[in-house]
């Protein structure tokens, strides 16, 4: 049985390769990407960001807080997962990609999730300081993409492995019944 793929996943997981990659490479070389950093040409648009969310900024470096660094690592390995859900589904029609794709969106819902949830739990300790408007620009609305792309990536996926899952169990029932044809 061929695998049902889904264009909109494909394009999520393969165009939002790059820009994970390029957010793990800031992550990962700070102090050297932030303001000031000889490497910062490279993240530039960071020097906004470091000021709004302190994940990512001085404090939670001055702090050591490997946060920042061990949400990076769970990035990389969903974003291997999500290419190789493209790879298995499109090049080898591996009939069980589907399964790796959900497996991958749900990580990423589920860290995202927890990003938010760590913001309320500490009072908004990283990113309470900001206005509304630049709240809503730089970080609600850019975070709350990997919230409702991948939930919606979850509950696509979901069904179609439900529906595969019910049609191996009747394939299954009529072999036990002796109905087959």
């Amino acid at each position: 049985m061929a695998v049902k793929t889904h264009t909109w996943v494909t394009l999520w997981f393969v165009l939002t390769a790059p820009v994970i990659f390029w957010d793990v490479g800031y992550c990962f070389m700070r102090p050297r990407s932030m303001l000031g950093g000889d490497l910062h040409w490279i993240w530039k648009p960071y020097e906004i960001y470091q000021n709004v969310d302190f994940v990512y900024g001085i404090k939670a470096l001055e702090e050591n807080s490997g946060f920042t660094n061990a949400q990076s690592v769970l990035n990389i390995v969903e974003t291997l997962m999500n290419l190789a859900y493209v790879y298995l589904a499109h090049v080898s029609s591996w009939s069980p990609a589907p399964l790796i794709g959900f497996a991958a969106a749900t990580m990423t819902l589920s860290k995202t999730v927890l990003y938010w949830l760590q913001e309320y739990y500490c009072g908004f300790c990283a990113i309470g300081h900001n206005t509304m408007s630049d709240l809503i620009v730089y970080w609600i609305i850019p975070n709350g993409l990997w919230i409702v792309i991948p939930s919606l990536i979850v509950l696509r996926l979901g069904k179609d492995l439900a529906a595969s899952l019910h049609i191996a169990e009747r394939a299954a029932t009529k072999t036990a019944s002796g109905k087959q044809k």
